[in-house]
């Protein structure tokens, strides 16, 4: 299921290489994080696949509006999200709770499950890269949006931090 939805994504993002790259990092992060989180295997199923598909709004906001803010992205992800799970053969309770995440990637407040926790984790670690945020901005990321040991751990990693 997980490689059908990785496929799926590619062929919706053809000719866009920095998205395709960048779900694929974030998926790979988020996979990480989870098995180090010692996760049960659905909700390190339900993680991968919303990790695989956290963006897929963007394609949309741009065409609508030109440009796509993360609000954008938890607002016109979920309905598409949906139709890719659901054609790769996820049961519903995963495509339910993997389009929960989608529709609040980018809400940093009341994070209600550590499945999103980790979703937010991996798509910074991502980002702060991808965006070449300066220092600063990354430990002020690493002390007010991580939790999980592992997602510290690797943000330490990644960026150096000591």
């Amino acid at each position: 299921m997980l490689n059908k939805l990785t496929m799926e994504m590619i062929e919706y993002y053809t000719g866009d290489p920095k998205r395709i790259q960048h779900f694929l990092k974030v998926h790979e992060f988020a996979k990480l994080i989870a098995a180090n989180e010692n996760l049960n295997e659905e909700t390190r199923l339900t993680i991968e696949a919303a990790a695989i598909v956290h963006d897929v709004g963007i394609k949309i906001g741009e065409k609508l509006y030109g440009v796509c803010t993360g609000k954008h992205q938890e607002q016109l992800g979920p309905p598409m999200a949906k139709r890719m799970l659901a054609d790769a053969g996820f049961p519903a309770d995963v495509t339910e709770r993997a389009c929960y995440l989608v529709g609040h990637h980018h809400t940093y407040t009341d994070i209600d499950g550590i499945d999103l926790q980790i979703l937010i984790e991996a798509d910074f670690i991502v980002n702060l890269y991808e965006d070449e945020t300066s220092m600063d901005g990354i430990i002020s990321a690493y002390n007010n949006i991580f939790k999980t040991q592992s997602g510290k751990l690797l943000c330490r990693q990644v960026f150096g931090i000591k």
